[in-house]
């Protein structure tokens, strides 16, 4: 691994000469993340740069300077540095792909070749800010859910830690035998009441996490298999089928207006959506695309995860000879299916907390209650 100075020089990590700051710099360089909203940013005034009339290296020597984040100012830096050697803009984002995904690059591709530049910029800041606004729609939704479960989680650990252990050391000093729920109750506090315990439950649910996350990562027959329980679970199972067909629509649409071959299409297609399921159809998909076979008919076969709607509006497409401006309105529908969906998410959601909170205390309930009322009962 190389830290490199001001200099360019590269030295080893374990150079006695670099300084402190030298290093907080290079792992701050490394370990950020460059937003999807600066590279949002940087395409929308990269395009109105060109539409004004200057050239790129103008146009990335200015978006350098204003760019705050240091890895993507170093990005874009070396992006300037290519085009000056006389690269096609198209090559120097290849070379960055974790920066700019390859649906970006072989949009400007194409626009390269068809001198049609400013046209594939718009076209991109098209589709990310429409993507943009499918990912903050999701992610605003599960916002309110997520923060109810880690309160219900915590407030669980606080009453059976904290709470719970001081009325069952009443209880266990009945001579009665005491309910099975209330003995439940009193193992699991008498449990949970110990630190170390509490330390390796929760330890033990972080490494579940972790390992369920880590799979889900590196063994592909474990995503899929997730994934495909996913599009059948009740209520979240037709927001991901929406989610996965809006992005299908709108990439599918935005490189077909680009003028790429549609069987490249579908395949940059198939690697933006983000259910297994859907990205092995549609790499079937081209591969059956080349013996001529049209999209519309393929995916009808697998009218679980594309509706017939969808199929019928691809054939009407290719009848007529529109199907990019037919999938833009699918992406539009799907958007604001999704968009309505997330937006009612937490009223759908809400009955479910309740009842799983109402099934937890009212449990509780019980096994305080029960004893109290045997003990009544007694005297």
């Amino acid at each position: 691994m190389k830290i490199y100075r001001r200099s360019s020089k590269p030295v080893t990590e374990t150079d006695n000469n670099t300084s402190p700051t030298e290093k907080i710099s290079w792992f701050t360089e490394h370990l950020t993340r460059i937003p999807f909203v600066q590279k949002m940013f940087f395409v929308e005034h990269l395009k109105t740069m060109v539409h004004a009339g200057l050239s790129l290296t103008e146009s990335l020597d200015v978006l350098a300077r204003e760019i705050e984040n240091p890895k993507f100012r170093k990005v874009i830096g070396e992006i300037k540095l290519g085009v000056e050697k006389g690269n096609a803009l198209s090559e120097v984002f290849a070379k960055h792909p974790k920066v700019f995904p390859a649906i970006y690059v072989k949009m400007i591709a194409a626009g390269e070749t068809s001198g049609k530049l400013e046209g594939a910029l718009q076209e991109i800041s098209t589709q990310m800010r429409k993507t943009h606004e499918l990912t903050s729609t999701i992610r605003g939704a599960l916002t309110y859910p997520a923060v109810i479960v880690v309160a219900m989680i915590g407030i669980a650990i606080m009453m059976v830690t904290v709470v719970l252990p001081k009325l069952m050391a009443l209880f266990s000093e009945f001579d009665t035998q005491l309910p099975l729920a209330t003995r439940i109750l009193i193992k699991v506090s008498g449990f949970m009441s110990k630190p170390l315990n509490l330390i390796l439950v929760l330890g033990g649910m972080a490494l579940l996490i972790f390992l369920f996350a880590y799979s889900l990562k590196h063994f592909p027959t474990f995503r899929r298999l997730i994934h495909k329980i996913n599009l059948h679970l009740p209520i979240l199972g037709p927001i991901i089928k929406k989610i996965n067909l809006a992005r299908f629509s709108l990439t599918l649409s935005s490189l077909l207006e680009s003028t790429i071959p549609i069987i490249n299409a579908i395949e940059i297609t198939a690697e933006t959506v983000s259910n297994m399921i859907y990205k092995d159809t549609l790499l079937a998909a081209a591969e059956k695309l080349k013996s001529g076979t049209p999209l519309s008919e393929i995916l009808s076969t697998d009218h679980k995860i594309f509706p017939p709607m969808v199929t019928e509006m691809v054939m009407v497409g290719e009848r007529t000879g529109e199907i990019q401006h037919l999938l833009n309105e699918l992406a539009d529908f799907y958007n604001k299916e999704v968009d309505k969906t997330m937006k009612n998410f937490a009223t759908i959601i809400e009955p479910i907390i309740i009842i799983l909170l109402g099934l937890a205390v009212g449990g509780m309930a019980v096994a305080v209650i029960m004893p109290m009322y045997s003990l009544v009962q007694n005297f």
